[in-house]
């Protein structure tokens, strides 16, 4: 031990005694570089996470700015302008023809499976029977709602026609459609059966611009004003007890409650701008009976829910003398083909739904279609 005048120090060979500050900077070359390798590590610590951010950011870039950019509105150019002028030509020879009554229904009969189809009430009126399955194919649990909806339409009917024989369309919204240009040609038929919010507005060309029924769902009800502009009667197809709720509400103006409408799986219209005497609700036999002959033409059997548009076509079958088809016909070799003829969905959006069995649709409307009980305006089947 060294002492000077109030001020001792230890020889640096003595353990555990601090460097005096002035020593600090003695340190060993090792030490030096550890403290460097620390702060290098911190600096790179901080700059992965800047970059770790900014690449999250530009992910959730990529994936949602797309979505508020506009679509480019797909282009049909399947069929070649030789094949659109023949469907064409095909159309007004039809059209040219005497109109050929209870033509469709005796074609039906020569057939041994699709006779079920026939015979059936197609609206709902006071006291119909009650069926013993719930909706969309009976009306179990909803016999009391029914009535209410009932009292609500002063009107059961089908729409006005020629008494001595009738015409029918039903144009579906296959991308089929677009680009045929039979517009003009469809506006001629007595009757026009459309589902859902398949557009007419816009689409006047290939669609028409008449409409004498429209066949609706809550959640499928057109949104837009001018699609129920030129519309005689909107018929409801019953999928649950809250769509005849619904229904009521929207023709007699009383609001549904906010808890009831968290039910629907999309949201809904609060009004139907029509008069009450235009809005009909179909009998749900329709669906059950149409569900009962596609059975005989499924690879699996279950219960099946008929699309729209096959119940539509057995709806003309039963108020119809001539039935037509336009806009049928699903292209599944073609996933990247038109799904509707509005709209960006593509052919593949079909494999994805499981609730329909359009396969069986198809067959039996290929049966019709050859048998002559239904015309196929647009060579899709």
């Amino acid at each position: 031990m060294v002492t000077l005048k109030h001020l001792s120090v230890k020889d640096n060979d003595e353990d555990s005694v601090p460097l005096l500050p002035e020593a600090s900077s003695s340190e060993s070359p090792t030490t030096q570089h550890h403290r460097a390798e620390s702060r290098e590590f911190f600096l790179s610590r901080r700059n992965n996470f800047i970059l770790s951010i900014v690449l999250l950011l530009s992910c959730y870039s990529a994936l949602l700015v797309p979505a508020y950019l506009p679509t480019p509105e797909p282009i049909w150019t399947n069929d070649s302008s030789a094949e659109t002028l023949a469907l064409q030509n095909q159309s007004a020879a039809l059209l040219s023809q005497s109109c050929r009554s209870g033509w469709s229904v005796e074609r039906v009969m020569t057939l041994p499976t699709p006779t079920g189809l026939l015979k059936i009430p197609v609206f709902l009126e006071n006291g119909t029977q009650d069926w013993a399955l719930p909706p969309p194919l009976g009306l179990q649990g909803s016999e009391e709602i029914v009535a209410q909806a009932l009292k609500a339409l002063p009107y059961t009917g089908v729409p006005t026609g020629p008494e001595t024989c009738r015409r029918c369309v039903v144009v579906g919204s296959g991308g089929i459609l677009r680009g045929k240009n039979l517009g003009p040609h469809i506006d001629q038929y007595n009757i026009i059966i459309r589902v859902n919010d398949a557009p007419v507005f816009g689409f006047e060309r290939d669609a028409g611009s008449r409409t004498t029924i429209r066949l609706i769902y809550p959640e499928g009800a057109p949104s837009l004003l001018q699609e129920y502009e030129n519309t005689e009667v909107v018929a409801l197809v019953v999928f649950k007890s809250l769509d005849i709720a619904w229904l009521t509400s929207a023709v007699t103006k009383v609001p549904l409650s906010w808890w009831s409408k968290l039910w629907f799986w999309r949201e809904v219209i609060d009004t139907i701008p029509l008069q009450p005497e235009n809005v009909r609700i179909l009998n749900p036999e329709i669906m059950y009976r149409t569900g009962q002959v596609l059975q005989t033409y499924a690879e699996k059997q279950r219960k099946m829910v008929p699309t729209l548009g096959i119940t539509a076509v057995v709806l003309a079958l039963q108020v119809c003398d001539e039935v037509s088809i336009a806009g049928f016909g699903y292209d599944l070799q073609h996933p990247g083909a038109m799904l509707h003829y509005y709209g960006s969905l593509r052919m593949d959006a079909m494999r994805a739904q499981v609730v329909h069995d359009v396969s069986a649709e198809t067959i039996l409307l290929r049966e019709l279609v050859k048998a002559g009980a239904v015309q196929d305006l647009t060579g899709a089947l």
